[in-house]
């Protein structure tokens, strides 16, 4: 079991029910799911883009990722129904908790000029959206190896749970959030 994993069971999940006062253990908020999405739309001059992107969020989260299809064609961005446009993966469990431990403890400190996430990138659900610009953050990945430098998106997903429940379980859990 990871180190967040057996945090959040023997603490944060004891500390959220008595701030929030819930007395049912099924109504305390936890972590359902990670996507992490990378939109590749240079995929459709260059195809090597989308399959390196593919390789490159392999290694970041120990998934083999999907590749995502447009769904529709739009002439203007010389975009054909079918084409492969980038790729998810959607964490849960331990892979989950592996995931979100590196996030914090490895990959945000080396992100530059990072002075923490931000408070206001909740859904009005508890659900959770940050962006990253570069994927060499991520120590999995060789400077050498990678070509074509290109974002992520990743959304953590939470049941039971509303914005302020959200904020205060991934505070408890380490997470660096900008401060007020």
């Amino acid at each position: 079991m990871s180190r967040l994993k057996t945090l959040y069971k023997e603490t944060v999940s004891t500390k959220v029910r008595e701030k929030f006062e819930i007395t049912n253990v099924m109504q305390t908020p936890r972590i359902d799911k990670i996507v992490v999405n990378r939109g590749v739309g240079k995929a459709l001059d260059n195809k090597k883009r989308l399959t390196e992107a593919v390789s490159e969020l392999a290694k970041i989260s120990g998934q083999q990722p999907v590749t995502t299809r447009a769904k529709k064609s739009i002439a203007n961005f010389h975009l054909r129904e079918g084409n492969g446009i980038g790729c998810k993966v959607t964490l849960r469990g331990d892979h989950m908790y592996e995931f979100l431990d590196r996030l914090i403890a490895v990959v945000l400190p080396r992100v530059r000029d990072f002075r923490g996430v931000s408070t206001t990138a909740f859904d009005g659900r508890g659900n959770y959206s940050m962006g990253l610009t570069d994927q060499l953050v991520f120590p999995e990945l060789r400077p050498d190896d990678v070509e074509f430098l290109q974002g992520m998106n990743i959304c953590i997903t939470f049941s039971n749970s509303d914005d302020e429940k959200s904020h205060f379980l991934l505070s408890e859990l380490g997470f660096p959030f900008k401060k007020k």
